[in-house]
C-alpha cells in the first residue's frame, strides 16, 4: 500500500513539473491571480519556517531555536552576508542551549 502512495505522489509531482513548461505559453492568469499566487508562496514559506523553528517531533522545540531563527532573520533583514546569518543563528541557539535553555 505504501509503494502505491509513493508512486502516485511521484507521478503527480512529475505531472506538475511537466505541465509548467507545456502550459506556459497557453495559459495566462489575471494580474490578481498572479498576486494571490505570489502571496500564497510567501505564506507557505513562512509557515514552513515557523513550523521548523518552533517544533521538534510532536511538541515545542524549546526557546533556543526560535531565538536563533529570530537572530538570523534580523541579520538577513539588515542584509548581512548569508554565511554570517547562518553562523550567528547557529551560534545563538548553541550558546542558549549551553546556558541551559532547551
Amino acid at each position: 500500500m505504501t509503494i502505491i502512495a509513493i508512486l502516485a505522489l511521484a507521478a503527480g509531482t512529475y505531472a506538475f513539473r511537466v505541465a509548467g513548461p507545456l502550459l506556459a505559453g497557453r495559459v495566462s492568469l489575471p494580474v490578481r491571480a498572479q498576486r494571490l499566487l505570489s502571496a500564497a508562496a510567501a505564506v507557505l514559506l513562512l509557515a514552513l519556517v515557523v513550523t521548523s523553528a518552533l517544533t521538534q517531533g510532536q511538541g515545542f522545540g524549546g526557546v533556543a531555536r526560535p531565538v536563533g531563527v529570530l537572530v538570523g532573520g534580523l541579520l538577513a533583514w539588515r542584509r548581512a552576508p548569508f554565511p554570517l546569518v547562518v553562523i550567528a543563528a547557529a551560534a545563538t541557539a548553541a550558546l542558549l542551549r549551553l546556558a541551559g535553555l532547551p
